[in-house]
């Protein structure tokens, strides 16, 4: 009788290494899962900075082109729908993020007058891992960002003098004196950006 408990015994040491293993190999997949799941993150968090800062840059130069052009108030609209003269690209701030947050940018592009969309891949690979094919991947992702205009504004009349410029409504309203023009909107007062889904 106690040989038989002997071998009974000796049957369940290899059960029980079996069980370790195998919750050893799934606690090593979910940290290789993990591990794929910060690198995307990080991606989009990339993207996402590029984007934006893309589109604030095209902003504080509209937003410069309007503070150029405030006494001519014909150019106003144009300025507002993104068509600034001499606007430079602005995907050399995109690249400036990417780089700051761990990225590289592979594409930026203007989608129109007041929009960017970037695309990044991350520095760093995923990392090593059960997954082979892991240790040489890095992760990419793709964001919008956009410039919305807030103003709007009647055109003067024709008669109208030169002392004389429209009411600029924005989330504020903005009596503009050309003679006293010391309380002007900020960049931020103009436009807003964000970023959107696509």
């Amino acid at each position: 009788m106690n040989e038989r408990r002997d071998r009974d015994a000796g049957q369940a040491f290899p059960i029980y290494i079996t069980v370790v293993a195998g919750l050893l190999f799934l606690a090593l997949v979910y940290f290789a899962v993990g591990q794929a799941a910060v690198n995307r993150s990080s991606a989009q968090t990339a993207a996402d900075a590029a984007a934006l800062a893309a589109a604030q840059d095209t902003r504080d130069q509209l937003a410069g082109e309007w503070m150029k052009n405030v006494l001519d108030p014909t150019k106003w609209e144009d300025i507002f729908r993104g068509n600034g003269h001499g606007l430079r690209s602005s995907c050399w701030r995109a690249s400036h993020l990417a780089q700051q947050n761990d990225a590289h940018l592979l594409a930026c592009d203007p989608d129109g007058l007041l929009s960017y969309t970037v695309e990044v891949e991350t520095n760093k690979t995923m990392g090593k891992s059960l997954v082979p094919i892991t240790e040489a991947t890095r992760s990419k992702a793709q964001a919008t960002a956009v410039i919305v205009p807030l103003c709007s504004f009647h055109p003067l009349a024709a008669e109208s003098g030169l002392d004389e410029l429209p009411r600029l409504s924005c989330r504020q309203d903005w009596d503009l004196d050309p003679r006293h023009l010391t309380d002007l909107p900020e960049p931020h007062d103009l436009f807003d950006v964000r970023l959107v889904d696509r």
